[in-house]
């Protein structure tokens, strides 16, 4: 009986912050976003295009992915150096209003490198069919044909992506140092994937629009 009961409360927790988050996703303000987001210009771009390959677009990101990455951040669950103190004070409406207007702005249009012709045909078979014999599936299983995530499962859009972020981002997930991912999914796959499997995604990647 205790252990029913105690089945039961994880579910209904669950499903009670399903609901919370649906709320907040409904509730969010853009316009509030697009103030708080003054402070994330200098690294991420005015209108969310990072003027540097070392930091994420934020662009045309999926909503629930980046409200997710704000409060993961504030919480402590993914450690983000550059971040510290940014979003401590940040409530879980504040994280949502900011990803809302980040998401209504248009995506980056990167150009991959085609000088090296089989590096982005490794990377196009990565994300399209994966390398079965390294246990690495597709990429857009998860992140679509096109490249623009899942919102309701928070799996990220990847196109147009700074090849530079998107490489150390497959590094920490590989090395453990982010583990922010459901079911250790990222950590994973990454972890399968040499450093020229990890350039060549991310090369492909920054030109799928």
């Amino acid at each position: 009986m205790r252990k029913l009961l105690a089945s039961l409360a994880i579910t209904m927790g669950a499903v009670g912050a399903a609901h919370a988050q649906m709320d907040y996703q409904a509730d969010a303000d853009a316009s509030a976003g697009q103030e708080m987001s003054q402070v994330c210009a200098a690294c991420h771009g005015q209108q969310g295009i990072s003027p540097s390959g070392a930091f994420p677009n934020l662009a045309g990101q999926q909503m629930s992915y980046l409200a997710k990455q704000i409060m993961d951040i504030r919480d402590g669950d993914r450690v983000v150096p550059q971040m510290a103190g940014i979003v401590d004070d940040y409530s879980d409406q504040d994280a949502w209003d900011a990803a809302a207007y980040f998401a209504e702005q248009d995506a980056n249009l990167g150009q991959t490198n085609d000088e090296d012709a089989e590096l982005l045909a490794r990377g196009e078979e990565i994300y399209r069919a994966g390398d079965m014999a390294k246990g690495i599936p597709a990429c857009s299983a998860c992140h679509t044909p096109t490249g623009v995530g899942i919102g309701s499962a928070v799996y990220p859009g990847l196109s147009g992506q700074h090849a530079q972020y998107t490489v150390s981002t497959l590094q920490a997930f590989a090395s453990g140092d982010r583990t922010n991912d459901p079911n250790n999914i990222m950590g994973d796959i990454a972890s399968k994937m040499s450093d020229r499997d990890m350039e060549a995604v991310a090369n492909y990647v920054l030109g799928l629009n």
